[in-house]
């Protein structure tokens, strides 16, 4: 997709100067900023919400996961065809429709009446989301400088991390004021005038789309594959339990392995398919794959687990819980700045795996805590052990991707980053679901405490898999970045 303007020679275009780039860049990294924040909020703060919004409008435990999973899962599968459709209908046109889609389906989520209403909307808000954000970064790339772009990135870092720190303690406070008499709703509504906003500077400031490509396609096929499949796994390993495990559930979870072998299938078959058929081929890409999965299945599973065990077994306010996950927050800030600005470039792999174990150590301070403590244990009881856990993780996400990709060639690095974004988020929904499940398997017979301790287990059992796949990964990150 070339939109103008795209590269010094756009030299005939007004808004476009040869030293120094795009004229509104920097609106254009505004309105990605406000973008990214918008998801990185929706898609944690819900952790928190979920009792509240389960004491307002009922539903089973199940609803606590599929409020995570339906947004992480479309999400996933609509990341995978984006980018495309970026190429096809222009990337300018498909931030707009995604910002647009995203705030009225924030909207909607805050006027849900019914848990299955939510849940439809959480599900159209993950679509819409994944509609705008790939767009976004290729968007300030093309605006930028290929010598000013390093520069351009620096704020994501800290912008992100403050973000991830302030959002608990946002939707706690929301949640506990009861504004206007709303509750969790609030959570939702706040996006609606930040995506006002953004979506006036986005029509504003976003460079033009230009001529299209004109061999861009959409693999329809591959696409409807991949999503059913993906909801075939899905769905049983959330309501299985709750439903009794009838037999039709294991149909479902058999059929989905089906579904993906036909995806795998057509994919070769494609003209234009939805993966780069190349990366399946590439063992060390494949393992990355694997360590990324187990990594962010036993992360997201676990940071599930944790607000509900805060909440329901230590009898924390929305708000409490927010100021108890602090640390956990603070200390990924810190890891990953660590890891970024120095650490991650020096050790690559190494850093990986240093980050399981320091995360691992943070697992079982908790595992003892808790069993010391029982549900007597305090919000400061909890912070070191959050703490030394958020580090650990922190220095995983900075080189992670840059790690993987060092195992791809130049051509193959945009779907292979793309492709990346999809499996994280796509194994959060998992992790929501395998953990989720677990947690309220044990429960009944085990009592809070207990079940959270065996879940701390399952934690560090799914980094123990990514320990030991880490090993086949390159052992440099990938130079300059990659995303």
């Amino acid at each position: 997709m070339a939109y103008a303007p795209t590269s010094p020679e756009s030299t005939t275009d007004p808004l476009w100067a040869e030293d120094t780039g795009y004229r509104w860049r920097w609106a254009v990294l505004a309105v990605v900023l406000i973008a990214d924040v918008m998801d990185l909020l929706d898609a944690t703060i819900a952790n928190l919400a979920g009792p509240s919004i389960r004491g307002d409008i009922g539903g089973g435990e199940s609803t606590l996961q599929w409020i995570l999973a339906a947004y992480t899962l479309t999400f996933a599968v609509g990341l995978v065809t984006a980018a495309r459709l970026g190429d096809i209908v222009g990337r300018r046109r498909m931030f707009l429709i995604g910002m647009a889609g995203f705030t009225l389906a924030s909207l909607a989520c805050g006027l849900a009446p019914s848990a299955g209403f939510l849940i439809g909307a959480r599900a159209v808000q993950g679509l819409f989301g994944a509609a705008m954000i790939p767009q976004g970064f290729a968007m300030v790339k093309a605006s930028f400088l290929e010598k000013d772009l390093q520069r351009a990135f620096i704020p994501f870092g800290p912008i992100m991390g403050l973000a991830a720190v302030v959002g608990p303690i946002l939707a706690g406070f929301l949640i506990d004021a009861d504004l206007f008499g709303h509750g969790w709703r609030m959570i939702f509504w706040v996006n609606v005038p930040v995506g006002i906003v953004g979506l006036y500077i986005a029509a504003r400031y976003l460079p033009r789309d230009g001529s299209h490509e004109p061999d861009a396609r959409l693999d329809t096929l591959g696409a409807l594959l991949l999503t059913v499949a993906s909801v075939l796994l899905i769905y049983p390993l959330v309501q299985g339990r709750e439903q009794g495990w009838p037999w039709w559930m294991f149909a479902m979870l058999a059929l989905s392995v089906v579904t993906f072998a036909v995806f795998a299938i057509s994919e070769r078959r494609s003209q234009h398919p939805v993966i780069e058929p190349t990366l399946f081929r590439n063992p060390r890409f494949l393992s990355g794959i694997v360590f990324l999965g187990a990594f962010f299945i036993a992360m997201t599973g676990f940071n599930l687990t944790s607000n509900l065990f805060i909440q329901y077994g230590m009898h924390y306010t929305p708000m409490e819980t927010g100021l108890t996950m602090i640390p956990l927050a603070l200390g990924i800030s810190v890891g990953a700045a660590l890891s970024g600005a120095w650490l991650g470039p020096k050790f690559g792999r190494l850093m990986l795996h240093a980050g399981l174990g320091i995360s691992a150590v943070g697992l079982l301070l908790m595992w003892w805590s808790v069993g010391h403590w029982d549900l007597a244990i305090t919000g400061w009881d909890l912070a070191p052990s959050f703490a030394v856990m958020g580090i650990g993780m922190g220095l995983i996400f900075a080189p992670l991707f840059d790690v993987i990709l060092a195992a791809l060639s130049d051509r193959e690095v945009g779907s292979g980053s793309g492709l990346l974004n999809a499996v994280q988020q796509f194994s959060g929904a998992l992790g929501v679901a395998i953990l989720g499940s677990a947690f309220f398997h044990w429960l009944p017979a085990q009592g809070y405490a207990t079940a959270i301790r065996w879940l701390i287990i399952a934690t560090i059992a799914g980094f123990a898999v990514a320990f030991a796949i880490g090993f086949t990964l390159p052992r440099k990150a990938r130079e300059g970045g990659a995303h």
